[in-house]
């Protein structure tokens, strides 16, 4: 998309004809019928003017085809007074007629329409008159919406001379429940110490990204060993890996919202993430996505691989990311729950309305595969398709459907319309960016109530099941391949593991997870919601009593041990109004003063006379 251009407004049709060449203001003329034998540019002037007022301009407006009115109609009801061709075209499927042929050759011959536009500006004076009978123009509307979507897409492939037309299947994930329940198990793992990142970048290393896909639930968006293994499309090669989606997105998600971060080279969960785990995964999907618009941490546009120069010169040229993400999300506020829209349909909408972005300011510090050819150039003619749709598509595809926002139906990447080809150093890229196979997306309740299109979510009721079978002796068995990992993840951590599927309660272990923060609370939880029968009552005692003696004791903090010199002066001040508030007689000659109130016993044991002098 080009650059933003300044124009000056254009305030009176005589000042844009007089801006016009003989020779166009006679063909002009030509248009109207108008006296052909003038010669002088002011005669020229003054016949067109005396055709373009009254009842005679209505006359010439009835003349125009109807995408000609649409044209005219757009501007005049705008606030504006420029034609914006790329959103007309996203509207109208195409650009009007102003004429044929190059409008700076000799051989130029104006349309109608070309007497409404003048370097595609509409002076003011006519905007005005025509305000009294030109109509409004139709609303923008999202095209493409389906309350269903086909099983298969229709797939237009041109390389070099081959062109092909064929069905490839679309596959649908549904992620409403899906993300609640892949929040849990991310948690979990994390929780267990089970997921690096760089301690520089804090991005995932690719096995914890494999890591992390082996325990979402229906794993990630795609699989490139079935890819490699199925390579089935012309155009698909199984050497190109997609990489991860949702398994990548979690990380940054959960660090952004502030449930992770990174100790050593390991991410641990702060007490956010801790209290995630009791929470409505609802509520803390809703807060991440919050989070993940206003972070400056993560530039999804990092995850389009192939577009280089973004941590160079390029990178004065990036835009704020807060920006870019307010203009999709008010986009997709607008778009119908429970429908389903086509991206590309979607896209077209938000430049027919004006939601528009930028990635760059300077495309030209962007480029596929070598700076000195493969720049993005300077006009911004690849900016919108390439640049901004991309972004786009990574933002919907890997965050917003990842935290469950919307729904998805997509194709391999490698298989989808080539819209880069006529880009230098991609002859040999199956695909831009790994998400280049979104096809559909459809916004969902949950997605609703993330977005804050309504106050409440109604998660679906899941009927106790059972998965899991609890026995009197304090044995757990689970049904082969129906626990989640997520339960899986609190069963190892709270009880002793004896097979693949069953484990055994541990007093040992289960004080152990207390210490180190976690409740009984979870784990009772788990149990119950995978058993259709009542806890036996061995367990419950169990449970019981572990919850006793996990409340008996409590952590008050570090303190600091005062030896005084006699146990006349540990009394003295142990009794004394001003001390003896912050501190705790040990013994006949100690005192106890926990951290938090050093601060003030010291202040205190001056004011009686005493002072405490540093560690030696």
């Amino acid at each position: 998309m080009p650059r933003k251009q300044f124009v000056d407004i254009i305030a009176t049709i005589q000042q844009a004809l007089e801006t016009q060449t003989v020779d166009n203001l006679k063909k002009f003329c030509a248009l109207l019928s108008a006296n052909h034998k003038l010669t002088r540019k002011a005669e020229l002037v003054a016949a067109i003017l005396s055709q373009l007022e009254g009842v005679k301009l209505q006359k010439i407006w009835r003349q125009l085809d109807e995408l000609q009115k649409a044209a005219v109609a757009e501007v005049v009801h705008s606030s504006g007074n420029d034609y914006r061709a790329d959103a007309f075209v996203a509207k109208y499927g195409q650009n009007p007629n102003f004429g044929k042929g190059d409008r700076y050759s000799y051989a130029y011959q104006p349309s109608l329409l070309s007497l409404f536009f003048y370097q595609g500006l509409m002076p003011s004076d006519l905007k005005q008159n025509l305000k009294a009978f030109v109509p409004k123009p139709k609303a923008t509307r999202l095209t493409e919406v389906r309350d269903t979507i086909p099983d298969t897409f229709l797939v237009r492939q041109q390389k070099y001379w081959n062109a092909q037309e064929y069905e490839v299947p679309l596959t649908v994930c549904e992620m409403e429940q899906v993300a609640q329940k892949d929040l849990l198990s991310v948690l979990r793992l994390i929780q267990s110490g089970k997921v690096g990142v760089s301690d520089k970048t804090s991005l995932p290393s690719g096995a914890t990204v494999k890591a992390i896909a082996t325990i979402l639930l229906g794993g990630d968006f795609y699989d490139d060993q079935q890819r490699k293994a199925e390579a089935q499309y012309t155009y698909t090669s199984p050497e190109d890996d997609i990489g991860g989606i949702k398994a990548f997105a979690w990380t940054a998600l959960l660090q952004v919202g502030n449930m992770a971060e990174l100790v050593g080279k390991k991410l641990v969960l702060t007490k956010a993430g801790l209290k995630a785990l009791q929470d409505p995964p609802a509520k803390t999907l809703q807060t991440l996505w919050k989070r993940w618009l206003k972070n400056t941490t993560f530039d999804e546009f990092r995850r389009i691989d192939e577009i280089k120069g973004q941590t160079g010169k390029g990178a004065r040229g990036m835009t704020a990311l807060a920006g870019r993400r307010e203009v999709i999300a008010n986009a997709l506020n607008e778009c119908p729950i429970g429908k389903w829209i086509q991206f590309s349909a979607f896209s077209k909408y938000m430049v027919a309305t004006g939601q528009l972005f930028e990635v760059t300011r300077d495309p030209y510090n962007l480029y596929i595969c070598e700076f000195g050819y493969g720049n993005l150039g300077y006009d911004g003619s690849h900016d919108w398709h390439i640049l901004q749709e991309r972004y786009m598509r990574c933002l919907l595809f890997e965050y917003a459907a990842t935290l469950g926002l919307i729904d998805v139906s997509y194709v391999d990447p490698g298989v989808n319309w080539r819209d880069f080809g006529d880009l230098w150093g991609t002859d040999d890229l199956n695909f831009l960016s790994r998400y280049d196979g979104l096809i559909y997306f459809r916004l969902n309740a949950l997605g609703a109530y993330c977005l804050g299109l309504t106050e409440k979510y109604q998660p679906t009721a899941i009927a106790n099941s059972q998965t899991l079978q609890i026995l009197p002796n304090l044995e757990i068995v689970a049904s082969e391949g129906d626990l989640s990992i997520a339960d899986v993840l609190v069963l190892d951590l709270y009880a002793q593991r004896i097979t693949d599927t069953s484990w055994r309660l541990d007093s040992d272990r289960l004080l152990t997870a207390i210490e180190d923060g976690h409740q009984v609370a979870e784990l009772k939880q788990v149990l119950e919601r995978n058993s259709s029968e009542p806890l036996p009552e061995s367990v419950q005692e169990f449970l019981n009593i572990a919850s006793e003696k996990a409340s008996s004791l409590r952590d008050l903090g570090e303190a600091k041990l005062i030896e005084c010199a006699s146990s006349h002066l540990a009394a003295l001040i142990s009794n004394d109004p001003l001390t003896k508030k912050y501190c705790q007689l040990v013994g006949s000659r100690a005192l106890v003063v926990l951290a938090i109130h050093e601060g003030k016993f010291r202040k205190a044991l001056r004011q009686i006379g005493y002072a405490l002098p540093p560690v030696r």
